[in-house]
């Protein structure tokens, strides 16, 4: 195996790199550590074609051949444990004799994987004698090539673990050095269990059907069945701007940068270049020569490949153009309107007219065209014209600004676990009256919304008036403030006084059955309840896109007392001006919490995301004095961190937090550092898995994977469930990629460990577990801009690093590239400083 010790530091911490694999008895012994040794580097076959690529014209008149040549593009692949063998040919073309010095392997890695020989390998059948007479070394002696005469010299691999297997063999000609390197991807039963049965062709630019005549699908059912007191309006983009948009210049409203009296206009022209970007996004996923299947007596389910990457982002209402295939786009026949009535991972089930449906095959093959939804985008339109009209210092707590002194009251805490920045916190709420706003901000595991949720009870045990409203940026954080909420052991709130309001496009199956009677709902589809019910309510949880329900049904400005924002560091501005800028009256006091360190909103144009629509509200707050001075009548920072070990937690305070989280995490005996054999050192429990594997894709989908990852991830599991006491549910995967998740789940679906949970880092924001482990997928440096337009991966962002190295509670393992690794840690201490 190859030793080698390569360490690094980055932020003044110093890592090791383990590279090997993990055997069944000790770890440490078969976990080898890369280091100064190097002769060999990081030789990337995808980024550097020349390390495959031979011109034996430029070489000389000795011409050598190389083995394992590439397939595809990508290393051969062969089996663990067995030996493969191929044959170089050196071939003397000239008529004089000419010396070869030597034949011998410079580098291999891992070490001593490769060897050479004058015979080829025995095979497993061969007689004991061919067995016994057979010699490999890793250099030959030096001989004579004849002229015109061609020797034949073997290189054997028989690899004892699974990743990519390098060598680079050097042939001494005469005055000349001839150098071949040679790539073998190493495989086990799982990652050859994961292989593509379909090569990645991407799909040719369609050519759009006409849609102006169309069949009318089977829409879902609505929202209400009562009219809404307030209707959007359409909102329809100008022409002039987006020609501005459209021909790549930027319009006058953005350059002159963001003021109170611009403010409407600056970000409706943000919001105008995302949505024509993602207009743009959605002609280029229109589909051709597709099948559908049915599902149900109902519905017609569609294969989308990356829509659980959101690319298309399609959503319950939507609506699809669908024609056979060997119809042509030009002629006049109606096309079918196709509405979405469930989105799950890769597919969404589809109800078209009665008559499409009979006529329908599953083998018949369709072309599709997909359509954009306006409705949230028109829903930011009105909230950042609406917020025109609220007082100056709610958008623009600027440095002129009278400094406010919060007169607070002593208070007797609900839960016996605050610390004394959130006690502080709370009274500060309790304390304050209108604008601006109050910012909570700490990294992860730090109890923002615990200190949310504890002056949420506050105010609805001591002020009877009180009308809160409370919104998360995802569902499944307002469903955590609502499961806090109702914990009958700190307070008991009235059912009939405490509603989580959910969007019609939600699954009623999203929703946990002991959630469900807090929600309104009609024949298993959520929708907002009358004006007239909604008043009754004194706390009422939602997303931030969802509280335009509110507005529409009828509340107004000043209902609510207090509006509480959690995660408001993921949300852009506009989004977070739904709730403001329509409920929010001179005297309702505005709560922030988040951390603007960690994922910021997801914005997919990359000019808009620039000029200011990826800065949260949040983070804009920092801008001005009384925020970024930490004044606590502003703001409040919580730095104890309940969550992680403190080594786990060391990085990312020194790279994001300035040094100052403190680790408060108590040893309650679920510790894994004594785990014997896992971890060179039992106080730092961060373990760095090297493997070196191939980034993949198949079919038509987009998304990337990486199969020799995922062996290792499973490899992992199946350790730690089977030498420790945790329970699948305490075990985590992260990785970037859709596709790589799919293969983890597939690969652990295998062994029967269905409670493992796997996803992206967006989809582990807010949560931790005992152990993460991280998958990086990425083997070369070739695809990094790749993932740098579409916000994946971990090189693309250093907040997306920050949020999933915090998720582990007392055991971090990431496995992947350390070549790649080291780029990242570099690329966001850069980013840091």
């Amino acid at each position: 195996m190859l030793r080698m010790d390569l360490k690094f530091l980055v932020g003044g911490v110093s890592f090791n790199l383990m590279m090997g694999s993990v055997g069944n008895d000790d770890w440490d012994d078969e976990c080898s550590v890369i280091g100064d040794k190097g002769e060999i580097g990081f030789l990337d076959f995808e980024d550097d074609k020349s390390v495959c690529s031979y011109n034996p014209i430029e070489e000389g008149p000795v011409v050598i051949s190389a083995p394992f040549q590439l397939v595809g593009g990508k290393p051969r692949s062969i089996p663990v444990g067995e030996t493969t063998a191929d044959s170089f040919t050196i071939k003397n073309t000239t008529s004089d004799p000419v010396e070869l010095w030597a034949v011998k392997i410079f580098c291999s890695n891992p070490e001593d994987s490769y060897t050479l020989s004058l015979m080829e390998p025995p095979s497993a059948n061969s007689d004991v004698e061919s067995i016994r007479g057979f010699l490999e070394a890793s250099s030959l002696e030096d001989r004579v090539l004849q002229p015109d005469k061609t020797l034949t010299i073997w290189l054997s691999c028989k690899p004892k673990g699974i990743g990519l297997h390098t060598s680079v063999v050097h042939f001494d000609v005469g005055d000349d050095r001839i150098e071949r390197v040679v790539f073998l991807l190493a495989e086990d039963d799982v990652s050859q269990s994961l292989a593509s049965n379909r090569p990645y062709s991407k799909v040719p630019r369609k050519k759009h059907f006409n849609v102006g005549e169309y069949v009318a699908g089977s829409r879902p059912t609505k929202a209400t069945t009562q009219g809404f007191k307030y209707r959007l309006p359409q909102y329809v983009i100008p022409k002039n701007i987006r020609e501005l948009v459209e021909s790549k210049q930027i319009p006058e409203a953005i350059t002159k940068g963001l003021t109170r009296e611009n403010y409407a206009a600056y970000f409706s022209t943000l919001l105008i270049m995302e949505e024509i970007h993602m207009e743009e996004e959605m002609r280029a996923h229109d589909m051709e020569c597709v099948t559908m299947r049915k599902k149900g007596p109902q519905f017609l389910a569609l294969e989308v490949p990356g829509l659980a990457e959101r690319r298309p982002s399609l959503v319950y209402g939507d609506f699809v153009f669908a024609k056979l295939a060997y119809e042509d786009p030009d002629d006049t026949t109606p096309s079918h309107q196709g509405f979405i009535h469930r989105v799950e991972a890769e597919e969404v089930c589809l109800r078209f007219s009665k008559d499409f449906h009979q006529r329908h095959q599953d083998g018949n093959l369709y072309n599709f065209r997909f359509t954009y939804n306006r409705v949230n985008m028109r829903r930011l339109y009105q909230a950042v014209q609406a917020a025109e009209g609220l007082a100056r210092e709610l958008l623009f707590p600027c440095q002129s600004s009278r400094r406010r002194v919060i007169k607070t009251t002593p208070m007797v805490p609900l839960s016996s676990s605050l610390n004394e920045e959130q006690m502080c916190s709370v009274e500060m709420i309790l304390g304050c009256k209108g604008a601006p706003p109050y910012v909570i901000h700490g990294p992860p595991g730090t109890g923002k919304t615990m200190t949310l949720v504890e002056a949420i009870l506050q105010l609805y045990i001591t002020r009877m008036d009180a009308r809160i409203l409370v919104c998360a940026s995802s569902n499944s954080a307002a469903d955590h403030i609502l499961e806090k909420l109702i914990n009958k052991d700190i307070v008991e709130i009235k059912e009939n006084e405490i509603f989580r309001l959910n969007a019609t496009s939600r699954p009623y199956e999203d929703v946990h059955p002991n959630n469900i009677s807090f929600c309104f709902f009609d024949e298993f589809v959520f929708k907002c309840p009358p004006l007239k019910a909604l008043m009754r309510y004194r706390v009422i949880i939602s997303t931030y896109m969802s509280a335009s329900l509110l507005y529409a049904e009828g509340i107004r400005r000043g209902h609510f007392s207090h509006i509480f924002l959690d995660e408001a560091g993921q949300a852009s501005e506009p989004e977070t001006m739904i709730p403001i800028s329509n409920l929010c009256g001179r005297e309702t006091v505005v709560v922030l919490a988040g951390d603007p360190m960690q994922l910021g909103p997801v914005i997919f144009s990359r000019d808009a995301e620039t000029h200011g629509l990826g800065k949260s509200y949040l983070e804009r707050l920092f801008e001005y004095e009384f925020y970024d001075s930490e004044d606590e009548n502003f703001v409040t920072k919580l730095v104890r961190n309940y969550r992680c070990h403190p080594a786990i937690l060391d990085l990312p305070s020194k790279l994001f937090y300035k040094g100052e989280l403190i680790a408060c995490k108590e040893d309650n005996g679920s510790s894994l550092c004594d785990w014997v054999g896992l971890l060179p050192n039992k106080e730092f429990p961060v373990l760095f898995v090297g493997i070196q594997g191939c980034d993949e894709r198949e079919g038509s989908n987009p998304s990337w994977f990486n199969r020799i990852e995922a062996s290792k991830v499973v490899e992992f599991i199946k350790k730690l469930s089977a030498s420790t006491n945790l329970s699948e549910a305490d075990i985590g995967v992260i990785t970037p990629y859709r596709q790589q998740v799919l293969k983890l789940k597939k690969a652990l679906e295998t062994f029967d460990m269905l409670d493992v949970k796997v996803g992206s880092v967006e989809q582990f924001q807010g949560q931790e577990r005992q152990v993460i482990i991280i998958s990086t997928v990425r083997s070369t440096v070739k695809h990094n801009e790749f993932d740098k337009t579409y916000c994946l991966g971990f090189l693309s962002n250093p907040r997306r690093f920050n949020v999933a190295v915090t998720r582990a509670r007392s055991l971090l393992i990431i496995v992947g590239n350390p070549h790649i690794i080291s780029k990242v840690l570099l690329i966001i201490l850069a980013a840091s400083i």
